[in-house]
């Protein structure tokens, strides 16, 4: 009788334990980003994975997909909207689509370096965009503050001037604003999934690409390119985004603190950013590319423009006096 009590006792333990394993965890978000683990980023997001389990106590489990494995930012992005628990690291070029104002944040020579275009994505008026966003789109910002570095041009050409892209066929993601700047620089945008780049440059489908460094050396398109030339033409600042239905199911306590350690794993990954680039420029040159400095004054002369044709000019006063403030 006592080993038939002793089991009994010992089944119901095991399914208390399962029952209290189940309603502590109580929500699943997964997060899908492009880059690959090696990227600096995705270092903050496994931050975000440990950090919101820890002190969710649990509630809420992460599961982190590199590489696109839960598909495009455009595809995620709409699942996100449907109410899936999917979150994505995106730019605001693609955000532009439902919330217009977001198209500032990819306009070519906005801000130099992580700092300044900090202070535009912590700022009441880009609260208020977010805002906007989460009621017109279903999606919800947690925090924009995830740093990929700035732009440059991948090349198989020397390229000093915007004369010297006339004709090239460059890789750009499909947002105005994107490929309006990269057609005021001189070249022909053509966009693509990032994870096509390698093999487009290969075949000749395309002649070259624009983006950050760690993006470069993590799609090993040193392999494919000669030159990288250091314009710095967008400051790529982007942002994990969520479902605005699935993060209003969270209690508030936990809405607090999805979006506190959303800002601050993103300090992280943009810290990791700013520490390696140095590194890969070294990387780059011992693999036999070169990377060229050059004056940048064309190119921020020939991309003016795009500030009107994207009626984005009165915005880019509101951006420019937060970054001009103390």
């Amino acid at each position: 009788m006592t080993e038939i009590r002793t089991a009994a006792a010992a089944s119901l333990l095991a399914v208390l334990g399962l029952a209290q394993a189940a309603q502590a965890q109580e929500f699943q978000l997964n997060v899908n980003t492009a880059l690959a683990q090696s990227d600096p980023l995705y270092k903050g997001l496994e931050s975000f994975e440990t950090n919101l389990e820890e002190k969710s106590d649990g509630r809420i489990e992460v599961t982190l997909y590199p590489n696109s494995q839960l598909g495009s930012n455009e595809d995620v992005l709409e699942q996100a909207r449907a109410g899936a628990p999917v979150a994505i690291v995106t730019d605001g070029g693609r955000l532009a689509v439902f919330t217009p104002e977001f198209a500032i944040l990819g306009a070519p020579f906005l801000a130099d370096g992580y700092e300044g275009i900090r202070k535009v994505v912590t700022s009441d008026l880009f609260e208020e965009w977010g805002q906007d966003l989460h009621d017109s789109a279903g999606l919800q910002v947690l925090s924009f503050n995830w740093w990929q570095g700035q732009r440059n041009l991948l090349t198989n050409v020397e390229v000093t001037t915007p004369e010297d892209l006339a004709g090239v066929r460059m890789r750009t993601p499909g947002a105005p604003v994107w490929t309006e700047t990269i057609r005021a620089m001189g070249a022909t945008p053509t966009p693509l999934p990032w994870g096509e780049v390698y093999s487009a440059i290969q075949q000749n489908a395309i002649d070259a690409a624009e983006a950050q460094l760690p993006a470069v050396v993590g799609a090993k398109l040193e392999e494919v390119i000669d030159t990288v030339t250091l314009t710095g033409h967008i400051n790529l600042i982007t942002g994990l985004v969520t479902s605005a239905q699935w993060f209003d199911s969270l209690p508030e306590d936990l809405q607090t603190l999805v979006r506190d350690e959303a800002l601050a794993a993103g300090e992280i990954a943009s810290q990791g950013t700013q520490d390696v680039l140095e590194q890969i420029k070294s990387d780059l040159r011992e693999a036999g590319v070169a990377v060229n400095e050059i004056d940048k004054t064309p190119f921020i002369e020939a991309t003016q423009p795009v500030y009107e044709t994207l009626d984005l000019a009165d915005l880019h006063a509101e951006v420019q006096a937060i970054l001009d403030a103390e």
